[in-house]
């Protein structure tokens, strides 16, 4: 489901944003190629694609498919266009005379068209997010999104809820502050024992440091222990820290057992 920080990706002139769903008959045909972000192609010669911005499917995720003029709205009535753009009550739409593709954000919503086929929630929502989206970043109202049937006489798109309800919630969402993403907080960077110098490793020392590497050296499988590992530094400790050494490419004085910087930095020992 699309966040109200979503933006549609379109460059239509200022003017509003035009929804609607096709006849039941391109629904059933295209659905999946629409929701495939297919718009791009030309489904028939009269008709080039893109046919719309995006793609709203039944579970409210939005597909964003084509960007500047796409072949959505056609043909309306210009006393329409006049009345979004001064976002003012809408008149009967009557006319053809004003061509919308150039004027229109465009989404098609995937539903049969026919009244009955349901609008899920979760679709009605992402329709709700999308709209205050775009008239956020515009800094337009409500009143700037429109239904296909309120733009082009003989349209009757969308079908199965009003438009004026959509709006409303619109104007709900836009009298709050945006939500945004969910905010997450940042996982703690894992915390490892610093190098305790090689001073450290020797006869006698008794520390949780000691045990803790030593359960890193068996989970890298250099352990050489018979029993343990536990707090006292052994000789146990030194042989799985040399091949704990060898692992990592070191030979001669360098795998000698005692830790070094490097080494431990990589064995990654948890903070005790």
């Amino acid at each position: 489901m699309p966040r109200e920080s979503c933006r549609a990706v379109a460059t239509a002139t200022p003017g509003g944003r035009d929804m609607h769903p096709e006849d039941a008959a391109f629904e059933e045909r295209y659905a999946h190629d629409i929701i495939a972000g297919h718009n791009h192609l030309t489904i028939y010669s009269s008709l080039p694609g893109p046919l719309c911005h995006g793609v709203i499917d039944k579970k409210g995720v939005v597909h964003l498919v084509g960007n500047g003029r796409a072949n959505h709205a056609g043909l309306g009535d210009g006393d329409v266009l006049r009345a979004v753009m001064n976002e003012t009550a809408l008149p009967r739409d009557n006319e053809a005379d004003t061509d919308g593709n150039r004027r229109f954000y465009g989404f098609e919503c995937v539903n049969l068209g026919d009244g009955r086929d349901p609008w899920p929630e979760a679709q009605k929502l992402a329709i709700e997010k999308v709209s205050a989206a775009i008239c956020r970043a515009h800094g337009w109202t409500h009143r700037s999104v429109i239904g296909h049937l309120e733009w082009q006489p003989g349209k009757v798109d969308p079908r199965g809820f009003s438009m004026n309800t959509l709006r409303n919630r619109i104007a709900g969402r836009l009298g709050k502050k945006p939500d945004g993403p969910p905010k997450t907080s940042p996982k703690p960077p894992p915390r490892y024992e610093p190098f305790p110098g090689a001073d450290f490793f020797r006869a006698g020392r008794n520390s949780k440091i000691i045990t803790a590497m030593g359960k890193r050296l068996v989970a890298q499988g250099c352990g050489r222990y018979r029993v343990g590992p536990g707090p006292r530094w052994s000789e146990a400790d030194r042989q799985s820290y040399a091949a704990w050494q060898r692992k990592l490419g070191y030979s001669g004085s360098d795998a000698d057992g005692i830790p070094g910087a490097t080494s431990w930095k990589q064995l990654k020992v948890p903070n005790v």
